[in-house]
């Protein structure tokens, strides 16, 4: 793509993002109205909203020239769409007002551009939907543990699942594989609940804080490595909510003896660059889970690289965003992307000469 014409795109799609999302409900209420209207002004003001939200993966594409970005993200749609019992159809003509829209407001050169894009997200939900599979269907002593853990806790009851963590702990399972066959694959679990609606939002944050605060009960024994000499900071960049990944991974860091200077959610460029310059670390490990920003972490490795110890240290990238391509660590300028927390904690050993 053209880049003067990607930046026309992407500064329209920026500045003018409500007018645009407003024209494309409309028209949304206009071509579909058995099935729009019953939910009334309520339900457009809403359909606006979610349409800023696919501006927002949209955006993130054009910026990165790549459809298959934005095909991703109606991939996710399609399954939300699916708990929800939302026809296919509603998507596909949502992306179809979208492009009368811009057709009717953006020049031929625009649209010659962003066409690619939004056929990459027709494609997409036109493909056949397949069944997504648990994430606690092992029949492993950690997979039934899991299990039981995920249900004491969607039914509110977090102390029993604490007990259930410590008690097993107590009796000699290792923390690596509560992290990763309980912690982690439990949050895996309710996210795919909560895209089959089947359960809500308020259950998800409970489910996330709760595992948390039961992470932070065994500190005790995350923190009693000895020391080994090497240090990582680690937060998600600016904007990004979803934190409790990267705090998996800060853990398994300090299990294996760094020193870990955990900064959290929605972190600051300039805090996480000033913490770097602090702690002069080995290894900055920083987290995506949402796509749109992408762009964010590429401009904040740009930023760390002109630091003073920036040439020096590796940097690594991970979250939802990086699973589905295993070749976008290149694209936003890391050195390496990891699927898990143990994986890692050996890529960084590798790159800083400790394996």
């Amino acid at each position: 793509m053209n880049g003067v014409i990607r930046d026309q795109i992407a500064a329209t799609l920026r500045d003018q993002e409500f007018p645009l999302a407003e024209a494309v409900v409309a028209l949304q209420y206009e071509r579909q109205p058995e099935f729009w209207e019953p939910y009334g002004e309520a339900g457009r003001d809403k359909g606006i909203q979610d349409m800023k939200y696919h501006f927002s993966f949209l955006l993130e594409a054009i910026r990165a020239g790549d459809p298959s970005l934005f095909a991703e993200y109606v991939a996710w749609v399609k399954e939300l769409f699916a708990g929800l019992r939302f026809p296919d159809e509603v998507m596909i003509e949502t992306l179809e007002c979208t492009r009368q829209v811009f057709q009717a407001r953006w020049t031929p050169e625009q649209m010659i551009a962003v066409t690619p894009f939004l056929d990459a997200g027709v494609q997409e939900m036109r493909k056949t939907a397949s069944a997504s599979a648990s994430f606690l269907d092992d029949d492993s002593s950690l997979g039934a543990l899991a299990q039981q853990y995920l249900r004491a806790l969607l039914r509110g009851e977090r102390q029993a699942a604490s007990q259930m963590i410590l008690s097993a702990v107590e009796q000699g399972t290792s923390l690596k594989g509560i992290y990763l066959h309980v912690f982690q694959r439990s949050q895996y679990e309710i996210g795919r609940l909560w895209m089959l609606n089947q359960v809500n939002v308020a259950q998800e944050h409970y489910c996330t804080a709760a595992t948390q605060l039961i992470m932070s009960q065994l500190y005790s024994y995350i923190f009693a490595t000895p020391k080994i000499g090497r240090r990582l900071v680690a937060a998600c960049v600016g904007g990004e909510l979803h934190e409790i990944g990267i705090r998996m991974v800060a853990d398994f860091f300090e299990l294996e003896g760094w020193d870990t200077y955990y900064i959290g959610a929605n972190a600051p460029t300039a805090t996480i660059l000033s913490q770097i310059e602090h702690y002069r670390p080995d290894v900055v490990g920083l987290s995506v889970t949402m796509g749109f920003h992408r762009s964010a972490v590429q401009d904040l490795i740009r930023r760390i690289r002109d630091t003073e110890s920036g040439s020096r240290l590796k940097i690594l990238v991970g979250g939802y965003s990086f699973l589905k391509r295993a070749d976008l660590w290149k694209v936003v300028g890391a050195d390496g992307s990891a699927r898990d927390a143990e994986e890692a904690v050996r890529l960084a050993s590798r790159l800083v000469g400790l394996s």
